[in-house]
């Protein structure tokens, strides 16, 4: 005679051995993640290990870069696949490009990502704009009040600028012209009207220098950078611009002041053979000066083009940005392009420390994947973009300025590294919604860790909060990973 069980007793031990099965069980080759919950992980453009690119959501090239409150904001060309009829991939012409990409950091790891700013076209900030390469900005106190500058070409032809009453916008167009076209004095011949960098003195005034471009005949001595005092508004000209003499330039200006030292930086130009300051091709040089304006010294050779270091060769573009005295180049790269297996010079952000010598001089900088390390850890107790991020596979960042938010897709996931939850957190507060559902899975650490939350995502089309528990401390990674369709804010632990 056969035992009898109740049925609430049957259906607790079918329940048990479920759950041992889904979470206990080994399956060869996948990890825990894909065994639980049967969710295909998206694959990142970047590995884990690795903090350069800055990000892989989109392209970003020509980082022009602004500290302010202990951020460090980098706006960058927002390259634009280009395709045949067919769909094969064309070398980047530049030509589509009418939005500038904005991030942030404090701790030069886990990124904000504002998304992009409409700049040039009909429907652009900048309606007379046909394009905005290379952006770099500044801010300055005008009547009492901050106020934030963007500088942008209008392809190779012109330099636009948008004020902001934050480093993320919204910008606006307040000229509805070119801040520097043609018609200005000494720039007609200038081969490059573009490739502005900015710099604001301790006494207040703003300077611009830009130009590039190699006349026939003229490799060692091009003489088409300029530089110009910006008016008190930061918009307009404060007397005529002034030839640089800049040996072998091509591009790409950058200005700072190091240790009482204004630094000209640029991209040397590609028919450099023999010279005798042993500068090399497509390579950024910095030269010195005691006044802004100059006359500027060469000084030397600071970053080699980036294919010294990785492979792809390209045009250089950088920019030196301080951080509580620590100095740090931003440049591109192409590993993103090479990730996605295609190839057409479509640029990506990196970041690597530079080292100022006793003297002054700049210790020549190498190109790392690494980049650098994390300044402080991140604080969760206060609310955490949810477009804020070391790593990600499969997202979307929709919206810009303080209107970003992370579209996710089935399998993407987001890391955000090195967040201290101190002594410990009870819950994990989520902003979010989904208009077909989406589960949110927490994992700390490591996408092959347990599962330390999980988070039914509000149904709508409008972010609402909800609070799971979740049991953390210390300085630890954690990953959000989405199995559908979603719309994310933000995110808090307490």
């Amino acid at each position: 005679m056969s035992a009898r069980f109740p049925r609430h007793t049957i259906r607790v031990w079918t329940a048990a051995v479920l759950l041992f099965c889904l979470f206990c069980l080994p399956v060869k080759g996948e990890s825990p993640l894909d065994q639980s919950l049967s969710v295909k992980l998206k694959t990142s453009y970047k590995k884990l290990t690795e903090f350069n690119p800055l990000y892989t959501q989109r392209f970003g090239a020509d980082p022009g870069v602004m500290t302010w409150e202990g951020r460090v904001y980098v706006y960058m060309t927002n390259d634009q696949i280009e395709r045949t009829s067919t769909g094969k991939v064309l070398e980047n012409s530049y030509r589509l490009i009418r939005s500038i990409n904005c991030i942030s950091s404090a701790d030069l790891v886990n990124w904000t990502d504002h998304g992009t700013i409409s700049v040039a076209g009909t429907r652009g900030i900048a309606f007379w704009a046909g394009n905005s390469w290379a952006p770099c900005a500044a801010h300055k106190t005008i009547d009492g009040k901050e106020k934030f500058f963007l500088y942008f070409c209008n392809g190779g032809n012109g330099i636009g600028v948008l004020c902001a009453d934050s480093p993320a916008g919204p910008w606006r167009d307040e000229l509805h012209k070119p801040l520097i076209s043609r018609n200005v004095p000494n720039c007609a011949d200038v081969v490059w009207l573009f490739d502005p960098a900015v710099m604001v003195d301790d006494d207040g005034t703003g300077y611009l220098a830009f130009g590039g471009g190699v006349p026939e005949g003229k490799q060692a001595a091009p003489g088409t950078g300029r530089i110009v005092r910006l008016g008190a508004d930061m918009i307009s000209l404060d007397g005529d611009p002034v030839t640089l003499d800049v040996p072998w330039l091509f591009e790409d200006s950058g200005l700072n002041k190091i240790g009482g030292k204004y630094i000209y930086s640029y991209c040397s130009n590609w028919q450099t053979g023999g010279n005798a300051l042993r500068l090399t091709d497509g390579a950024i040089q910095y030269m010195t000066a005691e006044d802004p304006m100059g006359p500027y010294t060469y000084a030397g050779e600071l970053f080699p083009n980036e294919g010294r270091f990785f492979g792809l060769y390209g045009n250089n573009h950088h920019s030196i940005a301080e951080l509580d005295g620590e100095y740090y180049l931003f440049y591109h790269n192409r590993p993103v392009e090479k990730a996605m297996g295609i190839t057409g010079n479509y640029r990506s952000p990196q970041i690597d420390r530079i080292t100022v010598e006793e003297d002054g001089s700049l210790r020549q900088v190498k190109g790392t994947m690494r980049g650098v390390e994390q300044r402080m850890p991140l604080n969760p107790r206060e609310p955490v973009s949810a477009c804020t991020m070391s790593h990600q596979a499969g997202i979307i960042v929709r919206g810009t300025g303080a209107d970003t938010l992370l579209k996710t897709t089935p399998g993407s996931w987001i890391r955000v590294t090195g967040a201290d939850f101190g002594e410990g957190t009870e819950t994990l507060t989520f902003s979010a919604c989904s208009e077909a559902g989406c589960r949110c899975y927490v994992l700390l650490d490591s996408l092959d860790s347990e599962i330390a939350a999980v988070i039914d995502l509000p149904l709508g089309t409008e972010c609402a909060e909800v609070e799971v528990p979740l049991n953390a401390s210390g300085v630890r990674d954690i990953y959000f990973v989405f199995d559908g369709e979603a719309l994310a804010a933000s995110w808090q632990v307490r």
